[in-house]
């Protein structure tokens, strides 16, 4: 599987873990979701309404090879931050060509299927295929 070596580690990370455990790991994730820089606006970011929580992202990629990613999401949502989280750690500073060779389905290698249900995991695709569609477009 191609993936970056931040985001390879990070799945590395969940996969010496078992049950519960992932999940406090996904909410330590939610913890570390870093702040928006003061000149982006929520307002200003595109919306992932897959998402059962409200989401919302911003793809940087005036330096191709430091792709910047920037996610907003409520602190009463930590499934949705720790993913987004997750996808700040393994890929914020990684260049779109290897962003783009992210397997779409990567997520289920964190082994969090039995955990959260397939709709909020389905989220965590959506933030990848946006991301992959601002990098193509």
């Amino acid at each position: 599987m191609s993936m970056p070596a931040p985001l390879a580690e990070v799945v590395s990370d969940f996969q010496e873990v078992e049950g519960q455990d992932k999940l406090a790991m996904l909410l330590e994730f939610a913890n570390e979701l870093p702040a928006l820089p003061s000149d982006l606006e929520e307002a200003a970011m595109e919306p992932v309404p897959e998402c059962q929580s409200p989401l919302f992202l911003h793809v940087d990629a005036g330096d191709r090879e430091h792709v910047r990613l920037f996610f907003s999401a409520p602190a009463e949502a930590p499934t949705t931050r720790g993913f987004a989280a997750i996808l700040a750690a393994g890929l914020d500073g990684q260049s779109a060509e290897d962003i783009l060779a992210v397997p779409d389905d990567f997520y289920t290698s964190l082994g969090l299927g039995a955990l959260i249900s397939p709709l909020r995991l389905r989220g965590m695709s959506a933030m990848l295929t946006r991301i992959k569609r601002r990098l193509q477009g």
